[in-house]
């Protein structure tokens, strides 16, 4: 196995652990800390941008897979189909054993690179939904007047608090910031040419700031 397959197998593994801390039983309190931790962290944010990326790198592996099992599975039909003697030895001896390893690699391929695509999807999807159980917990928890539920913790839950709407937030913030300092950068051109055309105007008529200034 080459090395970016056995990357995408340890990715695969990796997949699996997490899944399986998802659906494990864990005590209400515990596990909001821990998704609260997961929205929060700037380390975990950056790991999954990456993720994105990588997924991507293994989707094309994936179709170079499909790509590679459709070419053997054609070279493996031709060689059956040739009826000469040659073709007969060759169906029968080493060419065949050649491609039906080629066949086999490309398939195995093929299915680590799926697996770890579709078992992706699962893994949003699982997070998204264990994410929204915790929001009704919680909304179920305040409304029975649980002492544990609401406080900071609880407020994280809530859309408003999480890292891909804080995100959203501080764009937006640097855009506002951008508009103004480029407000500000007008008002000073206008405010130059204000006092530019003023000093034109007193050069232009002197009685008139004389005027104003015996008034």
């Amino acid at each position: 196995m080459t090395l970016y397959f056995s990357m995408v197998f340890g990715l695969l593994v990796t997949e699996m652990v997490i899944f399986g801390a998802l659906i494990v039983p864990l005590p209400f309190t515990f596990r909001r800390k821990v998704f609260n931790f997961i929205s929060e962290s700037e380390i975990i944010a950056k790991l999954q941008y990456g993720l994105r990326i990588t997924f991507i790198f293994i989707l094309i592996l994936f179709i170079d897979s499909v790509n590679r099992v459709y070419r053997v599975q054609v070279e493996l039909s031709a060689l059956y189909k040739d009826t000469t003697g040659a073709g007969r030895a060759a169906a029968l001896g080493s060419d065949r054993a050649e491609i039906q390893a080629r066949k086999f690699y490309s398939q195995r391929n093929m299915y680590l690179t799926g697996f770890t695509l579709f078992l992706s999807l699962i893994l949003n999807r699982t997070y998204v939904l264990t994410l929204e159980n915790l929001r009704l917990q919680e909304k179920i928890r305040l409304h029975e007047g649980d002492p544990t539920a609401g406080g900071k913790e609880g407020l994280k839950l809530s859309g408003e608090y999480r890292g891909e709407t804080i995100g959203q937030l501080k764009n937006d913030l640097v855009k506002k910031d951008k508009e103004l300092a480029a407000l500000k950068k007008q008002s000073e051109g206008l405010r130059r040419e204000y006092n530019e055309l003023s000093d034109k105007y007193v050069q232009l008529n002197p009685g008139s700031a004389g005027d104003k200034k015996s008034n």
